[in-house]
């Protein structure tokens, strides 16, 4: 028999980088959770991305046992390490900033599908392309 949930938190890490410190610390706290432990395990899973922006989605159980999965990295993330850009646009629609490569959108797509509401890869690329035109981020071909 599967055990109790008590809660779902959901938390933006950065990868190998978890700290006690907010936002994890009370996060966890607040319902008992072991934050060493969580943050020790999160840290060894994630040491290859390293300074990476990770979501992550923590389950409390009722004996205050956790797991958590560990899903990619947003897909604004993604279009700006492509763009090789610290920060989008003041003004996306007037200001660009950097330009990605078709081929580049459809290797973030692929990337994020599983995370994604489509199975279909046109539709993800195309969700890509809104994420980089709103960071003031040109596609081209």
């Amino acid at each position: 028999m599967a055990k109790p949930i008590k809660t779902k938190i959901k938390l933006q890490v950065t990868g190998g980088q978890a700290t006690p410190a907010p936002p994890v610390g009370p996060a966890l706290g607040q319902h008992g959770v072991n934050i060493g432990g969580f943050v020790n395990q999160f840290n060894d899973r994630t040491k290859e991305q390293q300074g990476i922006i990770l979501p992550v989605v923590i389950t409390v159980y009722n004996d205050k046992s956790f797991d958590f999965v560990v899903k990619k990295p947003p897909a604004a993330v993604l279009v700006k390490r492509a763009a090789e850009v610290v920060k989008g646009s003041k003004e996306p629609g007037r200001d660009v900033v950097a330009s990605i490569k078709r081929n580049q959108v459809e290797e973030i797509a692929k990337t994020k599908m599983e995370d994604m509401n489509t199975t279909s890869l046109e539709s993800a690329m195309r969700t890509i392309e809104g994420t980089a035109r709103s960071l003031g981020i040109e596609v081209v071909n």
